[in-house]
């Protein structure tokens, strides 16, 4: 009999084979592959210049420095970066279900969720995790324990941000295509988190640790790392835990509807 503790395993060799395999694969064509990732490097260098001006008028905003602005943009680039390279279908779940194409995951000896979030990459993410870390290094320098620091919280912003718009397009399941609601889910995680935290009102904060927990992807790991505190790291990986089992008790729970759909339909 497996334990939680096996399953987890089997989920990561799965996540690793499926990462192994689609990086040989997009390493086929290294040239497509080098001038997408340049193309979003450049793409994301370009706001640099903007803070920069912004900044030179301006030394502080909402209590934020330019350093810690920086910040923001390097650990939400990067966590994208990882959501989109590991689990490149987190933006597809909508089109996958109505096109049909859930159909040839259900007959595989997988788990489902695992195996369609994880079956496909993005090439130009690789791009925002390149810029996300050097633009750390170059604002940040190297100091070992503090670039781990940094990589954990990239590691679960990638699994946070991937979960929550997979969330988002499971709703395809109930009402239909979702994909509108995933691309405003995922607009909002982004915009919400690199901008200075103070900006916001109340109520925006409000939903920026709840409907789209923007402050769990960039604010809390800023305030982390400013001041690291036991006490909010755990908190931070509770919250990322708990986001990822929701989502994926939503997808399960939408997957038996959709089994039971096809079973009507084949029956007719």
């Amino acid at each position: 009999m497996f334990t939680a503790v096996d399953e987890i395993k089997r989920h990561l060799k799965l996540i690793a084979a499926y990462f192994q395999y689609n990086l040989s694969a997009v390493m086929e064509y290294r040239t497509s592959f080098l001038v997408q990732v340049f193309g979003m490097v450049l793409n994301n260098a370009s706001f640099i210049f903007f803070w920069k001006v912004v900044y030179a008028r301006i030394p502080l905003i909402a209590g934020y420095s330019f350093e810690d602005v920086m910040f923001l943009w390097a650990l939400v680039s990067a966590s994208f970066g990882v959501a989109h390279i590991l689990f490149g279908n987190c933006s597809s779940l909508s089109r996958i279900i109505i096109q049909g194409e859930l159909d040839s995951y259900l007959l595989q000896p997988k788990d489902v969720y695992v195996n369609v979030i994880c079956s496909r990459t993005i090439v130009s993410a690789w791009g925002d995790l390149g810029y996300g870390i050097v633009l750390y290094l170059l604002t940040f320098g190297f100091s070992p324990g503090r670039l781990v620091l940094f990589i954990g919280f990239v590691l679960l912003g990638g699994l946070l941000f991937a979960s929550v718009k997979f969330a988002a397009e499971t709703l395809t399941f109930y009402v239909g295509s979702a994909s509108t609601i995933g691309r405003t889910i995922s607009e909002f995680m982004l915009s919400f988190s690199i901008y200075p935290e103070g900006i916001f009102g109340q109520g925006v904060r409000w939903m920026m640790y709840s409907l789209v927990p923007a402050g769990f992807l960039a604010f809390l790991p800023y305030r982390i790392y400013s001041s690291f505190s036991a006490k909010h790291l755990l908190l931070l990986l509770v919250v990322d835990l708990l986001y990822v089992v929701a989502g994926y008790m939503f997808f399960r729970a939408g997957l038996r509807r959709y089994e039971s759909v096809n079973l009507v339909v084949t029956r007719v």
